[in-house]
């Protein structure tokens, strides 16, 4: 494992990197993945979302809208009914999906609301405050990344109170953010806790030791997080390039670069962040910045992204070509970046 440019023991805000980690820990939990949502979350019963099934959820084909506003009252100067908030997120059925029984599917469109749900779920079904303390102890965990991986309160308990790289200038939110989840619907539901959708922090090698470490249970290496069955969450689903927890490599026009191959998958982060493993270059890339800072309107990553992921992955192929490690020793070539916009 190699780090290049930047310091490499600045906490980012992962923002939708949070998502592989859930998707996880569900199959690190035993969680049925087959279960309907109602079975774990009382708010969901009565909901179009009652029968939509935990797979369904992670995989982005539950019928559900992109987003909601769910952190709403807050801007109000009010307070968010967490309960109220989750049946609103359940209710949120797209209009091209309504009166279609969940058992006949969904055409994939990306739901942080599902995240938020399957989260939900995730905690109530492990007996977790959130879902960010049941990836701690499903997954940071396990691996050793507890005081380098986490939700600011997970990471606090430790002693880790930063460095945190900042964020935006939300003025309703007290001006830049730094040391709190930037998406706004994860701080009304969790605030220093996490959600499904957002709320882990980590340092640039901590993800690359993420990623490693799945990459390595689905070649059949150790791995602290390789005795489950991981495969179902990679494998390729029909309509789109949306897997369960990650997302493939569409064939034009992708923010992976043009190095990573057919079979790679990842995923990136609002706020700057990107992970993607090639499994057939035995690659794992993770590149971390803060591009929201000063603003979300700041963009420029959009071009950056490609050409920074091709630079990375020609890198970790460099550090691969090696002899094949044996089965157990956990290595594959890895090359990362952290990059700060103060």
């Amino acid at each position: 494992m190699r780090e290049i440019g930047g310091k490499t023991d600045v906490l980012f805000d992962l923002a939708s990197i949070t998502k592989p980690m859930t998707a996880v820990a569900v199959a690190r939990a035993r969680i049925d993945r087959d279960a309907p949502l109602g079975r774990f979350l009382v708010e969901a019963r009565d909901t179009p979302s009652e029968h939509v099934t935990i797979e369904q959820l992670l995989a982005h084909r539950a019928g559900l809208d992109s987003h909601r506003d769910l952190h709403a009252p807050l801007l109000r100067g009010e307070r968010v009914e967490k309960t109220l908030a989750l049946r609103q997120a359940a209710q949120a059925r797209r209009a091209d999906a309504v009166g279609a029984p969940p058992s006949e599917g969904f055409s994939p469109v990306y739901s942080d609301l599902g995240y938020v749900l399957v989260g939900a779920a995730l905690s109530r079904a492990v007996g977790a405050r959130d879902a960010g303390e049941a990836i701690a102890r499903l997954v940071l965990e396990p691996l050793g990344l507890g005081d380098r991986a986490g939700t600011v309160r997970e990471l606090a308990a430790r002693g880790v109170l930063g460095p945190f790289a900042p964020t935006e200038d939300v003025p309703w939110r007290g001006g830049r953010l730094c040391g709190a989840v930037h998406d706004e619907n994860a701080w009304a539901l969790t605030e220093l806790g996490g959600s499904g959708h957002a709320g882990i922090f980590a340092t640039v090698d901590a993800v690359i030791a993420f990623g490693t470490a799945l990459l390595d249970a689905l070649d059949g290496f150790a791995s602290a997080i390789g005795d489950v069955d991981l495969a179902w969450l990679v494998r390729e689903r029909g309509g789109g390039t949306l897997r369960a927890g990650f997302d493939g490599k569409s064939l034009e026009g992708s923010s992976a670069g043009a190095r990573f191959g057919a079979r790679s998958f990842g995923h990136l982060g609002f706020t700057g962040t990107s992970l993607w493993l090639d499994p057939d270059a035995h690659a794992v890339v993770a590149l971390l910045t803060n591009r929201v800072c000063p603003t979300r309107r700041h963009v420029a990553i959009r071009g950056a992204r490609p050409a920074a992921h091709d630079a990375l992955w020609a890198r970790a192929h460099q550090l691969h070509a090696r002899p094949s490690p044996e089965p157990g020793d956990g290595a594959h070539g890895c090359e990362s970046r952290s990059t700060r916009f103060d």
